[in-house]
């Protein structure tokens, strides 16, 4: 018996004559419909069948069986598997499923297998057929296996073999799912006769599921002994006889056609033309528009096989045809002769049949050439460090059949920047390489590798046979052979590729050639990975650097945003948005747009951005902010213009005023679940005309609304009109549970893989303030004692809210900020107390615009400065706001949670009327 390493096939014999055959019953009949048919043909499978494991008896039993319609003559239509095996008997299914490989039999180790079992040869498989029985196993877990018969002596070719593993992986992926309880009746036995219980013209239709004879809607099936039999599945539970192997050709995905050579007229399945890129109801049977998607090179490849004097039988080809999106695909072809068909030297055959598959899915034995022209094709598409890092290790690790892929840029000439290590597992490596392994791209320093960085100084692979001496971090990536690939472009070592294998290897000229092609590719592809990279790199930093890097707690809402940079191009742009947290339980929302797409628009997005923040903490109203953002932009001569939207929220009071200026107007979901889009009153665009007007719009809102603002590029494309887009995006919202923000956004942002502009998106849920602050005020008069009395009165309203305890801290703030403000300005001052859940906040309002400076140096001797030190010592956080022309410095100090007094009216007992002074005694 030969044995490849893989998985291991056994032979399937008449039932009564094959030992280790168990049970014996009627033959069933599955015939496939044609195009089933086709695709066997290229596997050479006349008949397949699939055992399953039964868990208490010991047993494999016959599941689902499939036999190709025009098989060779050799193999008669009595022929059929037995019922089951015994696992532990000798056959051919119970040696493959023990031993855990795939094995194979020509027809003449089929000979030499039958005299071994028996001592003597005995009637079993016709001769001139081989046999594969392949193990099915899912994560470490026997399940069965599937059994296949050839119809030629010469047994399975590599591509043939290469398929049925693809092929028993997609049955073993049916197997693990059947979970039903099953009988051990004959297979086919249904209502139909066939496999499963299919009927004729219904592949894959359900019909009479035996069962354990109390299920629901169970068939009646029954064993020999006239019982109902139930069978345990591979994992000890119950699965269902039903059909495997013609799903799971469907789960692979590949094509099948038939071809007329005499007459150009080719019968192909939905497949092929999906494959091929046609549309089913453009194609007109004939193998001319077919061959009209293929790349012009690769046309007089297959020509042989269409063109009647050359069409011959038992091709493979590779060729390559161009997608609607300009990308080029490389496809398999496999073609044969049927069996019967005229096969004779210069006859051209009535039919060819063949399949047709990703070349990626075949697994091919591609020549050297072949793989270069895939991994350049796959190359051309990969953009980044890490796609081309990817292409490479798939293209060469499973080909090669290496152990281990590493690839590596090198930065600064000493240091090696990995990119992926396959496999990904650490464990795997050796420990100079865990060692650095603090990231998903890990760094391995070149001194720590001798050997490798003098391959490098040369320039040129290297290929070091099992036994040669390397330091241990080379030597653990290739024990059995290890080629070292510098990756040169443009004159200079990009990187480097590893290729490791475990057992000892020896490098074939035609693997050297492939290796050193291999090399070039990935150099120049690696240089421009990494141009590209960096270029998107800094496009990545310049867009975060412009916006916000965290949004501000707020009492009463909360507010999220998300910004998604486009997909084509440099991934920046003007889009923007803000939150910005104003004095007196007031927040500003903003978000905006600058015409194009491009640094020049991100650089004006900034300047305006950081304008309308400025604007607005100086405390002007909303359509003066917008007003004064627009004269910025016209004064800035540039032919780029804004869209924008500012909101002003009283967070206390739920009241909003609007003002837009060319935007997208707001979207509302309102508490009962319904949305609006809200009827803002609109000006122009920023920057278009200086003296345009943006009236302002108020609204209120009721705890529980969530307000939603968003650039174009999330409701307009090329594809999708504004208002079809904006209907969308009430729909999604009408729909999201608002009670995560977080996830409302990301469920508006919809499939993030189709944008064509970059998106920001602002979203804020409202929820009110649960416990209302209340206010008091003081006008502080310009006496010898005003510093006592504003004491006096901060006393007196720190014991009528409960704070005694915290009156030390807060009188010593208020004497301050008092003070400074008499001193250092002139004209009214006041003092407000407002206290709102744990916070107590202080706040000197004056008329002087100039903000409060610390003292840089302060000594033993110097008589002041130290006030807003002591301020700031005491406070949770203090700073200074413009307010009408002057300013107000604030500091808030937290205080013990409680409900104030007064919350219901808003006012404390201790408010006394502004202006009055008050009376005598703290």
């Amino acid at each position: 018996m030969r044995d490849d390493g893989g998985a291991g096939s056994g032979l399937p014999r008449p039932r009564a004559d094959l030992a280790g055959a168990v049970e014996a019953g009627p033959r069933p009949s599955a015939p496939w419909p044609g195009m089933k048919d086709q695709v066997l043909v290229f596997a050479g499978v006349a008949l397949s069948a699939v055992y399953a494991l039964a868990g208490k008896d010991d047993k494999l039993r016959l599941l689902d069986l499939a036999e190709r319609s025009g098989r060779t003559a050799s193999a008669p239509s009595g022929y059929g598997p037995p019922e089951s095996y015994a696992l532990s008997g000798r056959s051919p299914a119970a040696d493959a499923v023990r031993a855990g490989r795939s094995m194979w039999w020509d027809a003449a180790e089929l000979d030499t297998y039958r005299e071994t079992e028996n001592g003597s040869e005995t009637p079993t498989l016709p001769s001139g057929v081989s046999l594969g029985v392949l193990p099915l196993a899912t994560d470490g877990t026997r399940l069965g296996c599937l059994l296949v018969v050839g119809d030629t002596a010469e047994g399975f070719a590599p591509e043939q073999r290469s398929f049925l593993e693809l092929y028993a992986e997609e049955v073993a992926a049916g197997l693990e799912t059947a979970a039903e309880p099953i009988a051990p009746g004959p297979v086919g036995q249904g209502t139909s006769g066939r496999p499963g219980g299919q009927a004729p013209g219904g592949e894959g239709r359900q019909s009479g599921v035996p069962g354990r004879g109390d299920s629901e809607g169970a068939d009646t099936s029954t064993t020999d002994a006239g019982g109902p039999a139930p069978r345990d599945g591979p994992a000890g539970g119950p699965v269902t006889r039903r059909p495997l192997l013609g799903p799971a050709l469907d789960r692979l995905g590949v094509g099948s056609f038939t071809l007329a050579p005499a007459s150009g007229l080719i019968d192909a399945d939905a497949r092929v033309l999906e494959l091929v890129g046609v549309a089913p109801d453009a194609f007109d049977g004939r193998v001319e528009t077919l061959l009209a998607q293929t790349v012009p090179e690769d046309l007089p490849a297959l020509m042989s096989v269409v063109e009647p004097r050359q069409a011959v039988g038992g091709r493979e080809l590779d060729f390559r045809i161009r997608c609607a999106n300009g990308e080029l695909r490389w496809l398999r072809l496999s073609c044969r002769v049927p069996a019967g068909g005229d096969r004779g030297p210069g006859r051209v055959p009535e039919q060819v049949l063949g399949v047709v598959a990703d070349a990626s899915l075949l697994r091919p034995v591609a020549d050297e050439v072949s793989r270069v022209q895939r991994l350049a094709a796959s190359l051309a598409n990969a953009l980044s460090v890490r796609d081309v890092s990817r292409v490479v290790a798939i293209a060469l690790r499973e080909p090669l059949g290496a152990d281990r892929v590493a690839l590596a840029g090198l930065e600064a000439a000493d240091r090696l920047v990995v990119t992926v290590l396959d496999p990904p597992e650490p464990s795997a490596w050796p420990e100079i390489w865990r060692s650095e392994w603090r990231s998903e791209w890990p760094d391995a320093p070149l001194q720590a590798l001798p050997t490798l960085q003098a391959a490098l100084r040369e320039g040129r692979p290297s290929l070091w046979h099992a036994g040669t001496e390397l330091e241990p971090g080379l030597a653990g990536v290739g024990p059995g052979g290890l080629a070292v690939l510098p990756l040169l472009a443009q004159g200079r070592i990009a990187g480097v590729c590893l290729v490791g294998w475990d057992e000892p290897h020896e490098f074939v000229p035609e693997e050297r050639s492939l290796l050193t092609a291999t090399a070039g590719l990935v150099g120049q592809a690696l240089m421009r990975a990494q141009t590209y990279d960096a270029e998107q790199e800094l496009a990545t930093t310049l867009q975060r650097s412009l916006l916000p890097r965290r949004l501000p707690e707020l009492p009463g809402c909360v507010a999220v945003a998300r910004y998604l940079p486009a997909r084509r191009g440099l991934q920046v742009g003007g889009d923007w948005y803000d939150v910005i947290s104003l004095s007196d339980r007031h927040v500003a929302l903003v978000i905006g747009d600058v015409q194009g797409h491009s640094a020049a628009a991100a650089t004006i997005m900034g300047q305006i951005r950081t304008a309308i923040r400025a604007y607005a903490v100086e405390g002007h109203p909303p359509d003066v902010v917008v007003s004064h953002a627009n004269r910025l932009l016209v004064g800035m001569e540039t032919d780029l213009f804004a869209t924008c939207c500012y909101v002003d929220l009283d967070i206390e009071e739920g009241n909003a005023w609007f003002v837009r200026a060319g935007h997208l107007p707001p979207l509302l979901r309102n508490p009962d679940g319904t949305t609006e889009e809200m009827a803002i009153e609109g000006g122009l665009p920023l920057g278009v005309v200086e003296d345009a007007e943006y009236p302002m719009t108020a609204a209120g809102l009721t705890p529980g609304t969530l307000l939603v603002m968003a650039t174009d590029g999330l409701v307009e494309s090329s594809s999708l009109p504004l208002d079809e887009g904006l209907r969308r995006l009430q729909q999604v919202l009408a729909s999201t549970d608002p009670s995560d923000a977080g996830h409302v956004a990301d469920d508006l942002l919809g499939d993030r893989s189709r944008r064509e502009d970059d998106v920001a998106l602002l979203l804020m849920r409202y929820d009110g303030l649960k416990v209302r602050p209340i206010r008091v005020g003081w006008t502080v008069w310009r006496l010898p004692d005003a510093v006592m009395h504003a004491r006096r009165f901060t006393a007196r309203t720190m014991r009528s809210w409960n704070l005694a305890e915290e009156a030390d801290v807060v009188l010593l703030v208020v004497s301050e900020l008092v003070t400074n403000a008499l001193v250092h300005t002139h004209g009214a001052v006041r003092l407000d107390l407002t206290l709102a859940a744990d916070r107590l906040r202080v706040a000197v309002s004056d008329s002087s615009p100039r903000a409060p400076a610390k003292p840089v140096i302060v000594d033993w001797e110097a008589t002041g400065g130290r006030g807003l030190l002591l301020v700031e010592a005491m406070s949770a956080g203090w700073g200074s706001v413009p307010v009408s022309g002057g300013k107000q410095v604030w500091s808030e100090i937290v205080v013990p949670p409680h409900e104030p007094p007064g919350t219901e009216t808003g006012t404390g007992p201790a408010a006394e009327p502004v202006g009055l002074l008050p009376s005598r005694g703290p």
